[in-house]
Parts: C-alpha cells; structure tokens; sequence
C-alpha cells in the first residue's frame, strides 16, 4: 500500500475504505460479510474509513467490526455531520454523541460537514455557533480534524476553502468530472493552501466499469496496455500529486484484493502521455452517449411517491449505451416487474428530490423525457399482464 500525507504529516493510505455500499440483506447490513472484507483491507495497509450518520446501518456496522477485532487505533475514522437535520445548536451534540455511539469510540479522526453545498449553507451554520462548537470538539480531542464534503461548481468550491481554516476537504473527481464539479480547479486550488484532498466517486457510481458504451470499451481493448476500466479510471487520479485518497466503495473480497493490487503500484507520474491520450477518447465516446449525468448515488432518495429515479436514469442512459432491448429489461426491472409500479408515472413534481441531488440534475423534467422513451408499447403491454403472471 501507498500513503500521502494529510495537513499535519499523519500517512492515509491512498485508497480509502468508502462504507456507503456495505452489502445488506433485506435492507440490513452484512455485518459478517463486511467484517471479512474490513479484516482484510486493513492487513492490506488500508487505514482510512469513511462512512456518514445517513448511510443506513453503516456506521453501527463499521464500529461493531473495529471494536471486536480491537482495530480500532489502527485505523483512522471519517464521518460526517448531517447539518442539513439540524434545528438547532443543540442538535450538533445530538447527533455527534449518536455517531460516538455508533462507532464503538470516544473521537472522530475526520469530521466532515456533509455535502456542504454552498457558502450560504455554511453561513448558517456558523450562525448557529459551529465554529466554538468544532474548536471545542477539537481541543477536547473528540474531532480530530475538520472538513467538508462537497458538491457544486468550482467557484463556490473555492469561496468555500477560503472562507475556513480547513483541515482537509472531499470532492466528487474523476476523469469524466475533471472539468465539472470541484474539477481540476477546485483539486488545486486546495492543494495550494495546503488542503488534502479526498475523493468520492471515482468510477462515478459505476458507470466508468459497467455502462462504457462500446466505443469505449473498444478503445481500451485495442490499446497496447492492457488494464480493466477500473483500474483506468483509478491509475489516473493516483497520477496526480493534488489527489491525497481516493474512496472505493468496496463490498466483494475480489473488489477489496483488485483495488489494493492497483494502490500497490500506481504513483505520482504512473500515466504516460499516451495513456493520458486514451482517456480523452474515452470521456468523448462516453459524452456522446450520456443522457442524465446521474451517478447513482441516492441521495434524492427515497422519493415520497416511490419513484425509483436512479434506476430509472440508469436505464435511460443504458438505452442510448447499450441499445433498447437492455434498457428495457433493466427498466423492468427496475419499475415494472414489481408489485407497486415505481416509474416516473408516480411523480407528483413536489421537487424534493432536486434538493438533494449533488449533480443538480433536473430531475422532474428529465424523469419526464426517461418515461416517455422507455414507456413503450411492449413496456405498457408487459406492465399490463405481469400482475397475472408474476408471483410478488
């Protein structure tokens, strides 16, 4: 394993453990199943765990494991502050105390404000006494360090980093995103004040191992290097010195052992000019056939009329991909072959789930233009009869 160093000279491993996607059953977490992944990343060298007081089950799951296996000093905990639940300053105990709980330990090594959009979010919470109440929590040695996780444009991304003295910070970046999001610029101009740099989405919730259109694939199929798309896709953050870790939300022993393989032996400087080259063809093959810039990510969920919106983008995008008949049996799948229909025809337009998307997708209208493409005569056909075929 590599390591970077964070603001105070502390080494995180550069891949990081991103606990979002712990495997459930029946919409619990396989604590079993995930200890096992857990023991093994940290034997690996992996030592940065992230996870969040939103992520159902996760944090509950994350402390249990350390604490049973005694692990816990020999990693470093990140998790985040739902500001966005807060009512008042009271509520920032509330919630910490609940996450110590949680997490089986008496500090948080990285405490992030969660999705912190823009400088008006911040403001209020600096309105509502956050700063005493982070320097408290710091001297005590209850929060070990300070940052944000973030969402939005780079201008704002910047007004942000400028506006605190932060320890540290996590953008959404990948090689789709250089130019979107944080981007590039964001990436450094935190580098420039010293911030380390985590990153979230680096195969931008899958899409840049499991729905590459064709193009795509062949392109690296016929390059002269032979590497798996995740490993793309990785290699080229690792390349850039700005980039401090890189968070894989690994729920297989193959996903933990393959990433681990790709950290080993991925530097600074690892990328050849050649290489850099492929990719560009890549990020053009992959825009030509994107329709929604969704990243799976869930956070406009769960949706009050139960409309299954990333599942929905996610065989939108597949259609233009990977052709009809695919998207549609994902489409299925995932509205259709259910006994409550969750497609776009539930939606009532109440907005909320735009107010959570960290992409700032237009998700009302595009739901409409997904509904319209996907809802087919076969589709209104199958949905039709699958009630008397189908046992649910």
């Amino acid at each position: 394993m590599q390591y970077r160093k964070d603001k105070y000279g502390n080494e995180i491993s550069v891949l990081g453990y991103g606990c979002m996607r712990f495997s459930q059953t029946a919409g619990i977490v396989d604590v079993n199943k995930a200890e096992k992944e857990i023991l093994s990343a940290i034997e690996g060298g992996i030592n940065y765990f992230d996870t969040a007081y939103i992520y159902p089950g996760s944090e509950a799951a994350l402390g249990e494991i350390l604490s049973r296996n005694s692990l816990r000093d020999k990693v470093k905990i990140a998790t985040k502050l739902p500001h966005y639940m807060l009512k008042k300053p009271e509520d920032m105990d509330k919630y910490f105390s609940e996450q110590l709980s949680r997490l089986k330990t008496d500090h948080v090594d990285y405490y992030l404000m969660h999705m912190l959009t823009d400088i008006k979010t911040w403001n209020r919470l600096k309105d509502m006494g956050i700063l005493s109440w982070l320097e408290e929590k710091k001297k005590s040695g209850a929060i070990g360090q300070i940052g944000f996780s973030y969402h939005g444009n780079s201008d704002m991304f910047c007004e942000l980093i400028d506006d605190y003295d932060w320890d540290f910070c996590q953008i959404q970046y990948n090689y789709l995103d250089e130019n979107s999001q944080a981007g590039k610029t964001g990436l450094h101009h935190a580098a420039s004040k010293g911030i380390p740099v985590v990153i979230m989405e680096p195969l931008r919730g899958g899409k840049l191992v499991n729905n590459l259109p064709k193009e795509a694939i062949s392109l690296f199929e016929n390059y002269s290097v032979k590497r798996s798309p995740a490993e793309w896709a990785l290699r080229w953050l690792w390349n850039q010195p700005e980039v401090t870790c890189v968070l894989s939300g690994m729920n297989s022993m193959e996903m933990v052992d393959e990433n681990m393989r790709i950290a080993s032996n991925a530097p600074v400087g690892n990328l050849s000019d050649d290489d850099l080259e492929l990719l560009a063809k890549i990020v053009k093959a992959i825009n030509q056939s994107m329709r929604v810039g969704c990243t799976g990510c869930r956070y406009c969920m769960p949706c009050p009329k139960n409309v299954d919106i990333p599942g929905t983008f996610a065989a939108y995008n597949r259609q233009a991909s990977d052709g009809k008949l695919t998207a549609l049996r994902e489409y299925f799948m995932c509205t259709g072959l259910r006994k409550d229909y969750t497609g776009p025809g539930n939606c009532i337009e109440c907005g909320k789930c735009e107010q959570h998307c960290p992409q700032h997708i237009e998700i009302r209208k595009e739901l409409k233009n997904a509904k319209r493409s996907l809802e087919g005569p076969v589709y209104r056909l199958v949905r039709k009869v699958a009630p008397f075929i189908l046992k649910y």
